[in-house]
Protein backbone atom coordinates (compact mmCIF):
# COMPACT_ATOMS: atom_id res chain seq x y z
CA UNK A 1 0.00 0.00 0.00
CA UNK A 2 2.92 2.34 0.60
CA UNK A 3 3.76 2.24 -3.10
CA UNK A 4 0.11 2.98 -3.92
CA UNK A 5 0.27 6.07 -1.69
CA UNK A 6 3.48 7.20 -3.35
CA UNK A 7 1.95 6.78 -6.80
CA UNK A 8 -1.13 8.72 -5.73
CA UNK A 9 1.06 11.51 -4.31
CA UNK A 10 3.00 11.66 -7.58
CA UNK A 11 -0.23 11.77 -9.57
CA UNK A 12 -1.64 14.64 -7.54
CA UNK A 13 1.66 16.50 -7.57
CA UNK A 14 1.81 16.25 -11.35
CA UNK A 15 -1.62 17.89 -11.57
CA UNK A 16 -1.00 20.58 -8.98
CA UNK A 17 2.47 21.51 -10.23
CA UNK A 18 1.01 22.26 -13.68
CA UNK A 19 -0.78 25.29 -12.23
CA UNK A 20 1.42 28.38 -12.81
CA UNK A 21 0.64 29.86 -9.38
CA UNK A 22 2.10 26.89 -7.47
CA UNK A 23 5.58 27.35 -6.03
CA UNK A 24 6.10 24.03 -4.26
CA UNK A 25 4.33 20.94 -2.90
CA UNK A 26 5.23 19.22 0.38
CA UNK A 27 3.99 15.91 1.76
CA UNK A 28 3.30 16.04 5.51
CA UNK A 29 3.83 13.61 8.36
CA UNK A 30 0.33 12.10 8.25
CA UNK A 31 1.17 10.67 4.84
CA UNK A 32 4.05 8.69 6.36
CA UNK A 33 1.81 6.58 8.63
CA UNK A 34 0.43 3.21 7.61
CA UNK A 35 -2.81 3.40 5.65
CA UNK A 36 -4.47 1.25 8.32
CA UNK A 37 -3.57 3.78 11.00
CA UNK A 38 -6.67 5.79 12.07
CA UNK A 39 -4.60 8.95 11.63
CA UNK A 40 -3.62 8.22 8.06
CA UNK A 41 -4.32 10.76 5.34
CA UNK A 42 -2.34 11.87 2.33
CA UNK A 43 -1.73 15.51 3.29
CA UNK A 44 -0.16 17.88 0.80
CA UNK A 45 0.87 21.46 1.54
CA UNK A 46 0.72 23.55 -1.63
CA UNK A 47 2.55 26.87 -1.41
CA UNK A 48 1.27 29.37 -3.94
CA UNK A 49 2.77 32.53 -5.33
CA UNK A 50 -0.25 33.20 -7.54
CA UNK A 51 -3.83 32.17 -8.16
CA UNK A 52 -4.99 28.56 -8.32
CA UNK A 53 -7.93 27.21 -10.36
CA UNK A 54 -11.44 27.49 -8.95
CA UNK A 55 -13.19 24.69 -7.03
CA UNK A 56 -14.89 23.07 -10.01
CA UNK A 57 -11.73 23.09 -12.09
CA UNK A 58 -9.69 21.55 -9.27
CA UNK A 59 -12.30 18.87 -8.65
CA UNK A 60 -12.32 17.92 -12.33
CA UNK A 61 -8.52 17.93 -12.47
CA UNK A 62 -8.36 15.47 -9.59
CA UNK A 63 -10.53 13.01 -11.52
CA UNK A 64 -13.91 13.81 -9.97
CA UNK A 65 -12.96 12.43 -6.54
CA UNK A 66 -15.41 11.18 -3.94
CA UNK A 67 -16.89 13.45 -1.28
CA UNK A 68 -15.03 16.50 -2.62
CA UNK A 69 -15.38 19.58 -0.46
CA UNK A 70 -13.47 22.83 -0.31
CA UNK A 71 -13.36 25.39 2.48
CA UNK A 72 -15.15 28.68 1.90
CA UNK A 73 -11.83 30.52 1.66
CA UNK A 74 -10.47 27.90 -0.78
CA UNK A 75 -7.60 27.11 1.57
CA UNK A 76 -8.34 23.39 1.84
CA UNK A 77 -9.65 20.56 -0.32
CA UNK A 78 -10.80 17.28 1.23
CA UNK A 79 -11.77 14.23 -0.78
CA UNK A 80 -11.18 10.52 -1.41
CA UNK A 81 -9.22 8.93 -4.24
CA UNK A 82 -8.74 5.17 -4.63
CA UNK A 83 -10.42 4.80 -1.25
CA UNK A 84 -7.81 6.93 0.55
CA UNK A 85 -8.45 10.24 2.36
CA UNK A 86 -6.74 13.24 0.75
CA UNK A 87 -6.17 16.62 2.39
CA UNK A 88 -4.70 19.45 0.34
CA UNK A 89 -3.92 22.79 1.97
CA UNK A 90 -3.14 25.88 -0.11
CA UNK A 91 -0.84 28.39 1.55
CA UNK A 92 0.52 31.74 0.48
CA UNK A 93 4.22 32.14 -0.19
CA UNK A 94 3.89 35.82 0.75
CA UNK A 95 2.37 34.90 4.14
CA UNK A 96 5.25 32.56 4.95
CA UNK A 97 7.76 35.22 3.95
CA UNK A 98 5.99 37.79 6.13
CA UNK A 99 5.98 35.46 9.14
CA UNK A 100 9.69 34.83 8.74
CA UNK A 101 10.48 38.50 8.24
CA UNK A 102 8.32 39.65 11.16
CA UNK A 103 8.46 36.59 13.40
CA UNK A 104 8.73 38.71 16.55
CA UNK A 105 6.02 41.20 15.61
CA UNK A 106 3.24 38.66 15.00
CA UNK A 107 3.55 36.33 18.00
CA UNK A 108 -0.19 35.63 17.78
CA UNK A 109 0.66 33.16 15.00
CA UNK A 110 2.19 30.81 17.59
CA UNK A 111 -0.37 31.12 20.38
CA UNK A 112 -2.74 28.37 19.25
CA UNK A 113 -0.53 25.86 17.43
CA UNK A 114 2.96 26.75 18.57
CA UNK A 115 5.62 26.30 15.90
CA UNK A 116 3.75 23.63 13.92
CA UNK A 117 3.71 25.82 10.80
CA UNK A 118 7.51 25.83 10.78
CA UNK A 119 7.64 22.09 11.49
CA UNK A 120 5.66 21.39 8.34
CA UNK A 121 7.90 23.66 6.29
CA UNK A 122 11.10 22.20 7.73
CA UNK A 123 10.16 18.52 7.79
CA UNK A 124 7.76 18.03 4.89
CA UNK A 125 8.97 15.92 1.97
CA UNK A 126 9.49 18.09 -1.11
CA UNK A 127 7.50 16.63 -4.01
CA UNK A 128 7.84 19.64 -6.30
CA UNK A 129 9.58 23.01 -6.30
CA UNK A 130 9.52 25.64 -9.01
CA UNK A 131 12.44 27.63 -7.62
CA UNK A 132 14.84 27.66 -4.65
CA UNK A 133 12.24 29.33 -2.42
CA UNK A 134 11.66 26.34 -0.13
CA UNK A 135 15.43 25.80 0.22
CA UNK A 136 15.87 29.40 1.31
CA UNK A 137 12.99 29.09 3.78
CA UNK A 138 14.52 25.95 5.26
CA UNK A 139 17.90 27.59 5.52
CA UNK A 140 16.32 30.34 7.62
CA UNK A 141 14.46 27.80 9.76
CA UNK A 142 17.59 25.76 10.42
CA UNK A 143 19.17 28.40 12.64
CA UNK A 144 16.64 30.88 14.02
CA UNK A 145 18.04 33.50 16.40
CA UNK A 146 18.09 32.70 20.11
CA UNK A 147 15.58 35.47 20.71
CA UNK A 148 13.02 33.56 18.65
CA UNK A 149 13.00 30.60 21.04
CA UNK A 150 13.00 32.86 24.09
CA UNK A 151 9.98 34.81 22.85
CA UNK A 152 8.07 31.61 22.06
CA UNK A 153 8.91 30.23 25.50
CA UNK A 154 7.89 33.45 27.23
CA UNK A 155 4.56 33.57 25.38
CA UNK A 156 3.59 30.05 26.41
CA UNK A 157 4.89 30.33 29.97
CA UNK A 158 2.36 33.10 30.42
CA UNK A 159 -0.40 30.90 28.95
CA UNK A 160 0.70 28.03 31.19
CA UNK A 161 0.41 30.18 34.33
CA UNK A 162 -2.98 31.52 33.28
CA UNK A 163 -4.36 28.05 32.55
CA UNK A 164 -3.00 26.70 35.84
CA UNK A 165 -4.87 29.39 37.77
CA UNK A 166 -8.08 28.53 35.87
CA UNK A 167 -7.46 24.85 36.57
CA UNK A 168 -7.28 25.48 40.31
CA UNK A 169 -10.49 27.51 40.32
CA UNK A 170 -12.34 24.87 38.31
CA UNK A 171 -11.13 22.11 40.65
CA UNK A 172 -12.37 23.99 43.72
CA UNK A 173 -15.78 24.68 42.16
CA UNK A 174 -16.03 21.17 40.72
CA UNK A 175 -16.71 22.71 37.31
CA UNK A 176 -15.85 19.67 35.17
CA UNK A 177 -16.25 21.36 31.79
CA UNK A 178 -14.03 24.35 32.61
CA UNK A 179 -11.59 22.01 34.32
CA UNK A 180 -11.12 20.02 31.11
CA UNK A 181 -10.81 23.18 29.01
CA UNK A 182 -8.21 24.60 31.40
CA UNK A 183 -6.32 21.31 31.60
CA UNK A 184 -6.11 21.14 27.81
CA UNK A 185 -4.85 24.73 27.67
CA UNK A 186 -2.29 24.05 30.41
CA UNK A 187 -0.96 20.91 28.70
CA UNK A 188 -0.81 22.60 25.28
CA UNK A 189 1.16 25.49 26.74
CA UNK A 190 3.54 23.11 28.54
CA UNK A 191 4.26 21.36 25.26
CA UNK A 192 5.14 24.62 23.50
CA UNK A 193 7.37 25.72 26.36
CA UNK A 194 9.28 22.43 26.37
CA UNK A 195 9.75 22.32 22.61
CA UNK A 196 10.95 25.92 22.52
CA UNK A 197 13.26 25.24 25.49
CA UNK A 198 14.79 22.39 23.49
CA UNK A 199 14.86 24.52 20.32
CA UNK A 200 12.66 22.11 18.38
CA UNK A 201 9.66 22.78 16.16
CA UNK A 202 6.43 21.09 17.26
CA UNK A 203 4.82 18.29 15.26
CA UNK A 204 1.05 18.03 15.05
CA UNK A 205 -0.85 17.11 18.21
CA UNK A 206 -1.65 13.72 16.68
CA UNK A 207 2.04 12.82 16.56
CA UNK A 208 3.26 14.80 19.52
CA UNK A 209 3.38 12.40 22.49
CA UNK A 210 6.27 10.32 21.20
CA UNK A 211 8.28 13.39 20.16
CA UNK A 212 7.64 15.09 23.50
CA UNK A 213 9.02 12.24 25.56
CA UNK A 214 12.31 12.06 23.66
CA UNK A 215 13.19 15.74 23.95
CA UNK A 216 16.78 16.10 25.20
CA UNK A 217 15.83 18.10 28.30
CA UNK A 218 12.67 17.49 30.30
CA UNK A 219 11.82 18.37 33.92
CA UNK A 220 12.45 15.85 36.67
CA UNK A 221 9.72 13.19 37.00
CA UNK A 222 7.97 14.71 33.99
CA UNK A 223 6.87 11.44 32.36
CA UNK A 224 5.09 10.10 35.44
CA UNK A 225 3.40 13.38 36.26
CA UNK A 226 2.31 13.88 32.65
CA UNK A 227 0.77 10.41 32.66
CA UNK A 228 -1.39 11.38 35.65
CA UNK A 229 -2.78 14.39 33.76
CA UNK A 230 -3.64 12.12 30.84
CA UNK A 231 -5.65 9.63 32.88
CA UNK A 232 -9.34 9.41 32.09
CA UNK A 233 -10.20 6.37 34.24
CA UNK A 234 -11.20 8.42 37.28
CA UNK A 235 -8.17 7.31 39.33
CA UNK A 236 -7.06 10.93 39.74
CA UNK A 237 -9.67 13.51 40.73
CA UNK A 238 -9.50 17.18 39.64
CA UNK A 239 -7.83 18.28 42.89
CA UNK A 240 -5.07 15.70 42.46
CA UNK A 241 -4.53 16.66 38.83
CA UNK A 242 -4.33 20.32 39.81
CA UNK A 243 -1.64 19.50 42.36
CA UNK A 244 0.32 17.53 39.79
CA UNK A 245 -0.04 20.33 37.24
CA UNK A 246 1.42 22.71 39.82
CA UNK A 247 4.42 20.41 40.27
CA UNK A 248 4.93 20.28 36.51
CA UNK A 249 4.70 24.06 36.22
CA UNK A 250 7.28 24.58 38.98
CA UNK A 251 9.64 22.04 37.42
CA UNK A 252 9.36 23.73 34.03
CA UNK A 253 10.13 27.12 35.54
CA UNK A 254 13.24 25.62 37.14
CA UNK A 255 14.69 24.45 33.81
Amino acid sequence: MKHAVERLAERLTSIISSWPGVECVLSCEAAETDVLDPYFALVLDVYCGGDIPDDDTRQAAFGDPGAFESSRSREKDRFFLDGLPIRIEYKSVASVDEIQDKRFDIMWVYRSSGTYLFYRLAEGKVLFKRSEWIDQVRQGLAQPPEEFWERIKETHLFKMEHSLADLGGAALKDDRYFFLVSLAGFMRACVSVLFSHNKRYEPSDRHLTESLMILPELPEDFSGRWAILLRTDGSSDPERKYQVAGLIARSIFSL
